[in-house]
This record gives C-alpha cells, structure tokens and sequence, in this order.
C-alpha cells in the first residue's frame, strides 16, 4: 500500500512539474519545475525497485543538468530584453485547423495499429507474484567492471574529452 501511493505521489510530481516546465513564462521557474519533474522521476524509478538508476536520476539529471541550466540563465541574464519579431507577448502560430486535424487524425491510426499490435501480448499475459525487492546496484557494478568494461571505459574517455571541449570553448581569446 505504501509502494502504490509513493508511486502515485512521484507520478504527480513528474507530470505536474512537466506540465508547469511547459507552461511557465520564466526560466528560473521552469527550471526549478524541471527539477520536481526530476525528482518525481526519482521516485518513479525507486519505487519501481531500481535503486541505481534513481540515484544516477538524482545526481546527473537534478544534480548536474539543472544546476547547470540555472548557472546559464543567471550568468546570460535570462530573457529579460528578449524581443521576437512577432512583439513581446506574441506567439506565432504553432499550425491551423488542417494540420490539427490531420495530426489527431494520424494519432488515432497510430494508436489503433499499437493497440491491435499489442492487444495478443496483454491478453496471454498472466500476473504472477512479484519477487522479493533486490538492490540492483552490486548487479550493476559486477557487470560494469566484467562483461562491459569496454563500454565503460569508452564512456570516460568521452566525458574527459567533453571536458576539455567545453575548457578549450569556454577559455578567454587573448587579443581580442
């Protein structure tokens, strides 16, 4: 009972917090709706049983991307003297009535098709008694080090070259 209003709890916190992101008219704001969005995904992954991913949702995504995008805005100003060529206030047009139209139209082709797609695999499936909660991540770090070294290797030769990218991009120009 308590697994199924956490998960009712963090599937609110993602969808409000994405929904807010969506429809806030100030960054910081979006970006701190961003944040519950995230956190709510954290919740999401931990009560699902993957304890490892929730924390690498909290560390990389909460941790590192959102603080990241707060520095940006606070450092570049935000939007405060933005101007488009439609005014101020003004939205362009996202599309008419035909393209609404023909995109809902699509939607519901396509939705059909995944359902007729789907419907055998919901019907011969049969719930059983779900296993006992196991940490996954001693699983996780076994393997990161056996079977995909390689792969993570790779990875951190890739970050350490993001690294010095972004210190080569960010460095001051002398002479100019």
């Amino acid at each position: 009972m308590f697994l199924k209003i956490m998960f009712i709890l963090a599937a609110t916190m993602t969808l409000g917090g994405a929904f807010l992101t969506a429809y806030t008219k100030n960054l910081m704001h979006a970006c701190v709706y961003l944040l519950v969005s995230l956190f709510g995904v954290a919740g999401l992954y931990a009560t699902l049983g993957a304890d490892f991913l929730a924390a690498t949702q909290l560390v990389v995504y909460a941790g590192g991307v959102v603080i990241l995008m707060l520095f940006a805005i606070m450092l570049t100003g935000g939007i405060q003297n933005f101007v488009n060529k439609f005014g101020l206030d003004k939205v362009p047009s996202m599309g008419n009535g035909k393209t609404y139209t023909i995109a809902g139209l699509s939607m519901i082709i396509t939705a059909f098709i995944i359902m007729k797609v789907l419907a055998p695999i919901f019907k011969t499936n049969v719930q059983g008694e779900l296993p006992a909660f196991a940490s996954t991540v001693e699983e996780i770090g076994v393997l990161l080090v056996t079977d995909h070294v390689l792969a993570f290797e790779i990875s951190s030769i890739l970050l350490l070259g993001a690294l010095v990218g972004a210190a080569v991009i960010s460095r001051p120009r002398r002479g100019k």
